[in-house]
């Protein structure tokens, strides 16, 4: 039996909270986090910093952006874009996991794509790519109407297709522009040479193997918890996971306060103790799945970007705040990069703690955001009048 304390830690470290600071991040250091993490979900939202580039800052601090540009657009690569939990950047050698995914895809098609024939499309659109290399959409696009028919999205039918051929593994991301558009290449000339010679597994292996890499990264979770890693489809995670717990791999626990089976990696680490501090973007690895974000830590944490603003508890883009092995508050920030002349500032929109926050939670969350002014170029931080750490903050931060 874990107590809920014992899975928070177990959950922390694995994630990288206690890996040792490196005054410079590297390369390598990179690499470090991205092994705790596996992936790095990708999204569109910039209002303080695009979500990939944040659980990288969560766990090694002010590094250089461009680390993740060299790991994901120059050789020898290291990461490549895929639907591997939603849109994310994978460590290449995921590619060949990824297979029976790209296999379905082709098959069936995907839900947001239509259903319509567009062969004669795809094949012209492949040929073109071939000769002309790594192309966006807009490059491609030959002036088909386009449709506004979900999230405001203005996909042509050429965009359309690509997405399409992209997911089922006939193209890859060769990198983005700066509109933040994917540009499209073969995957002979993205991934390196290694990855395309790997044998593909079979699909068993594959959901083996990918269960195996959500299991290292949580630590500890139940199979849902795994499941949803990768997203992963249910008959196949739950095969996986009685294969892993066959094997002795995974080792069935009871935590606190769980009402489901819990599975512990049994190289999993139980340290005594946890000294984090970081913000959590909401789209971090440790509160992505929110049912779980609430059995461990009692955080109810729900993102309210697509919120009508008058129905918003907490703000439109609010990261949980991490002390020690605890959850204890939560902010709404945003990066006004054009304030003060061009200076910038980190606005504090609202701030609040958690009901058992500790007394030190507004000092040192008034620290962390020093730090993350800092590292994203900004020359200070201003606090608005919402949420009970607000008068902490300003105080702090005056």
């Amino acid at each position: 039996m874990l107590s809920r304390s014992q899975a928070r830690r177990v959950t922390l470290a694995a994630q990288g909270f206690r890996d040792s600071a490196h005054t410079r991040p590297t390369m390598r250091t990179f690499s470090r986090a991205l092994a705790r993490t596996v992936v790095l979900q990708i999204d569109s939202v910039n209002v303080l910093q695009r979500a990939h580039y944040m659980p990288l800052y969560s766990r090694m601090g002010p590094y250089d952006i461009g680390l993740l540009g060299r790991a994901s657009e120059q050789r020898p690569r290291r990461v490549v874009e895929y639907w591997a939990h939603v849109a994310a950047f994978m460590p290449v050698e995921l590619w060949p996991l990824m297979a029976h995914r790209m296999r379905r895809y082709r098959e069936h098609g995907h839900p947001w794509l239509g259903a319509e024939d567009r062969a004669a499309l795809a094949a012209s659109l492949l040929a073109e790519v071939r000769e002309r290399g790594p192309s966006t959409a807009r490059d491609l696009d030959d002036g088909l109407p386009r449709v506004r028919d979900h999230w405001g999205w203005n996909w042509s039918q050429t965009k359309r297709v690509l997405e399409h051929l992209f997911v089922a593994g006939d193209l890859a991301v060769a990198g983005r522009n700066a509109q933040f558009e994917r540009r499209f290449d073969l995957p002979e000339r993205v991934l390196p040479p290694y990855v395309l010679a790997t044998a593909t597994p079979t699909d068993a292996e594959a959901h083996v193997e990918l269960v195996r890499r959500a299991a290292i990264a949580h630590g500890v979770g139940t199979e849902p918890c795994l499941r949803d890693y990768f997203r992963m489809r249910g008959e196949d995670s739950r095969v996986a996971v009685a294969t892993l717990v066959e094997t002795g791999e995974l080792v069935p626990v009871r935590v606190e306060g769980w009402d489901r089976q819990a599975y512990l990696h049994r190289d999993a680490a139980l340290p005594r103790d946890v000294h984090a501090r970081a913000l959590l973007s909401p789209f971090d690895p440790v509160v992505w799945e929110r049912t779980r974000t609430e059995k461990l830590f009692g955080f109810h944490y729900r993102i309210e970007i697509y919120v009508p603003e008058p129905q918003r508890t907490y703000g439109y883009y609010v990261l949980p705040f991490l002390l020690g092995d605890e959850l204890v508050g939560r902010v709404d920030l945003k990066a006004d990069r054009r304030a003060a002349g061009g200076q910038g500032r980190l606005r504090v929109l609202g701030a609040y703690s958690e009901p058992d926050a500790p007394s030190d939670a507004g000092p040192e969350l008034a620290a962390e955001l020093r730090t993350l002014a800092r590292w994203l170029g900004l020359a200070g931080v201003v606090i608005a009048d919402r949420g009970d750490l607000a008068p902490v903050l300003a105080s702090e931060l005056r």
